[in-house]
């Protein structure tokens, strides 16, 4: 199997640290949080990368909602963004039109992505000695963990805000799936504060080459946020 070498997308990130390792009821086999708001989630990852690379930005549109569009001849290289990015160059679309459109398709590729870094391992079982089913595992190489640390380092310690980690962090909180991680980072008021301002696009301040791209994954993650918990407009 070839190994991936590009680096992660934000999305990815998002669903290894959503991948809960030894809770599918058998050692050594895991789940994934949150699956049943997962597409919005990881859609709004898509989003947030594409702002973070300035391949997106954002206006107001109707009745108060935010509008994304493309920002022509600067594509993204990935192909799971640039997907995105060309859905989006047709013309400027409400977030939660996006999110509809492109979240569906992402978890598969994604997680086939994190298997082929060694994120996660992929094995097939069979169970009651007939059917043959597929369990996940942790990779064993350490990069969930990591990023499990970089998260903590900002809602336990209060470490600088750095806007992929503010972006992280944000999903997160705003996918609901926060609490589920209380062994590694303590569900306390600080923490929950810290949660919210970070849902919010309260990112704290930064270098000003950085404020606009800030400012649009920002404004990205919080109106994902409200898009995964209203109805969609018509």
């Amino acid at each position: 199997m070839t190994t991936r070498t590009e680096a992660p997308t934000l999305a990815e990130d998002l669903l290894l640290l959503l991948f809960q390792p030894n809770s599918g009821g058998r050692a050594g086999t895991g789940t994934i949080a949150g699956e049943n708001t997962l597409f919005h989630t990881l859609a709004g990852a898509v989003l947030a990368d594409l702002g973070l690379g300035d391949h997106v930005r954002t206006g107001a549109g109707r009745g108060g909602s935010t509008r994304v569009e493309a920002v022509a001849d600067h594509p993204p290289a990935d192909d799971i963004l640039r997907s995105a990015w060309d859905y989006l160059l047709a013309k400027p679309r409400g977030v939660q039109t996006v999110l509809a459109a492109i979240g569906p398709t992402l978890r598969s590729p994604l997680l086939d992505r994190l298997v082929e870094r060694g994120d996660i391992r992929r094995e097939a079982r069979t169970a009651l000695g007939l059917f043959r089913t597929t369990v996940l595992g942790d990779g064993g190489n350490g990069r969930r963990a990591r990023l499990l640390d970089d998260v903590r380092d900002v809602l336990v310690e209060g470490a600088e805000r750095q806007p992929r980690v503010a972006a992280l962090v944000g999903l997160l909180s705003g996918s609901g799936t926060l609490p589920q991680f209380h062994r590694e980072i303590p569900w306390t008021a600080p923490v929950i504060a810290r949660a919210k301002e970070l849902e919010q696009g309260n990112w704290g301040a930064g270098a000003a080459a950085e404020a606009v791209t800030r400012t649009v994954t920002a404004t990205i993650v919080n109106t994902v946020v409200a898009a995964s918990v209203l109805p969609p407009r018509t």
